[in-house]
């Protein structure tokens, strides 16, 4: 199994082929989108894409842990973390997927 990572740009240059927007328009088009979800999760909203899943902001409360080499017990603080949650549409094609 071979693992690659798509870009930034990789995504933009995508725009530019199946779209036809300037390299220009496509990495506009590409931030407007990223920072709009940025933007919409640092507010806790939700941000539902059809057919590709959801983002969501959860609040975890702060706990005791332990570091996990030396067994010293430590405090985790509370902290908020987004999660990812594909659509069934999308774990369908992941699984498939060879």
């Amino acid at each position: 199994m071979t693992s690659k990572t798509i870009t930034r740009v990789e995504l933009a240059d995508a725009i530019v082929r199946e779209v036809g927007l300037t390299r220009q328009e496509s990495g506009d088009i590409l931030d407007r989108m990223l920072d709009m979800i940025g933007k919409s999760l640092e507010h806790e909203s939700e941000v539902k894409l059809s057919r590709f899943g959801n983002f969501v902001v959860r609040k975890k409360s702060a706990r005791a842990g332990r570091n996990p080499k030396t067994g010293v017990e430590a405090k985790i603080s509370a902290r908020r973390v987004v999660t990812f949650k594909p659509s069934p549409m999308l774990k369908s094609k992941v699984e498939t997927e060879d």
